[in-house]
């Protein structure tokens, strides 16, 4: 299997699982217990966390261990409306991850104001447009960068637009990849993930600036000062906290060898497959994916592309694995301008640092031979 599907999801680094072994097997305590085997485990928690917390400039009582980007979102857009009561109105974009649409949609479903901003043709919000929603009971919900596209959002001039609002913007695609650093994005919260950077799956946090006057979503236990009930996979933390070290670590290299290879791929694809429309800009866009759609996508079966890349081997999606099999168009490519068929015919295909300049000539090979006999 060539896969080149992870901003799906990535592979558990050899490395990580190693620092992840010994609190899977011999240092099991709960990180509540007062006894010496929970006191370790409890140094373990607070080790990882700081170390997060250093990576994108946070505090480490700023960091918040959650299942994931999924309760991430949910909490803070919740919390943030109802148990905190801090806003009265929410404003998400148009091509945040379903992770923060479906959530604001129930909000609105429960009487709290709510709006969309828009993207132009090339997926980028404008700052002047959020500046209209300047305002303190405001939760503005901006990604770093989006999913499916690759493109990165100007968070620093949305913030400068909007200063008054509180400010939270999914980094899960972004953190370990590119540089997230809370103070110079002036964000009021944020969402991280592990399985995005090799790490373990069922594992992700929030950063909430200091002086929020957060209440938990989730309650019945004391954990994470009070902030997300239930004990902590220790395990998972520590795997987390191994893999943003060694993605940060290697970010240069990293980014620069899948730059190249998506590159390549934008060249080959241009040179070998005819009347293609490529999503993700050369510029301001993450280093590892590419999204490619085809204009006359109304002749095509976008589910067919797909499944005969699979047939030979290649892992590829049309959009976010949280909703992949649902046969709908992409509400990404949608809110750009693209027709409903080319949204649905779209591929991305994003890179790891594993990934090699032969799995992109295969994928590009066989996609072309896809085409060719799709079309006819």
């Amino acid at each position: 299997m060539i896969y080149l599907d992870n901003s799906a999801t990535t592979a558990l680094d050899e490395a990580v699982l190693e620092e992840m072994l010994p609190w899977l097997r011999s240092e099991y305590g709960n990180a509540s217990s007062i006894y010496a085997m929970g006191r370790t485990a409890r140094v373990a928690v607070e080790r990882a966390r700081s170390e997060i917390a250093a990576l994108m400039n946070a505090h480490p009582a700023e960091i918040t261990f959650t299942s994931g980007g999924t309760e991430s979102n949910n909490s803070i857009l919740t919390s943030a409306c109802r148990e905190s009561g801090l806003v009265d109105r929410v404003v998400v974009g148009s091509i945040e991850h379903h992770a923060v649409l479906a959530p604001a949609e129930e909000l609105a479903r429960q009487g709290f104001a709510h709006a969309i901003l828009p993207v132009d043709a090339h997926g980028r919000y404008s700052p002047e447009e959020a500046r209209r929603y300047d305002d303190p009971r405001t939760l503005l919900s901006v990604m770093h960068a989006n999913n499916e596209t690759g493109v990165i959002q100007a968070i620093e001039e949305i913030r400068a637009a909007a200063p008054s609002a509180l400010l939270h913007t999914d980094a899960v695609q972004t953190f370990g990849k590119i540089s997230v650093d809370a103070q110079q994005l002036g964000i009021d919260f944020a969402t991280i993930s592990a399985h995005k950077i090799h790490g373990p799956k069922g594992i992700g946090a929030m950063f909430i600036r200091k002086g929020i006057d957060y209440k938990a979503h989730q309650v019945g236990g004391g954990q994470e000062r009070n902030r997300r009930a239930g004990t902590e996979p220790v395990a998972l933390i520590v795997g987390f906290a191994a893999a943003a070290r060694r993605s940060v670590e290697c970010m240069q290299e990293r980014a620069a060898h899948m730059r190249q290879l998506i590159e390549h791929a934008r060249q080959s694809i241009s040179t070998t497959i005819p009347n293609v429309r490529v999503n993700t800009p050369e510029a301001h866009s993450l280093p590892h994916i590419l999204n490619i759609s085809f204009p006359d996508a109304a002749q095509l079966d976008g589910e067919s592309i797909l499944q005969l890349m699979d047939i030979r081997g290649i892992a590829v999606s049309n959009g976010s694995a949280c909703v992949s099999g649902s046969l709908q168009p992409s509400h990404v490519l949608s809110a750009m301008g693209r027709s409903a068929a080319e949204s649905r015919a779209a591929v991305r295909l994003s890179a790891s640092w594993t990934t090699t300049r032969t799995d992109i000539d295969t994928a590009v090979d066989a996609l072309a031979t896809i085409m060719r006999d799709l079309r006819g």
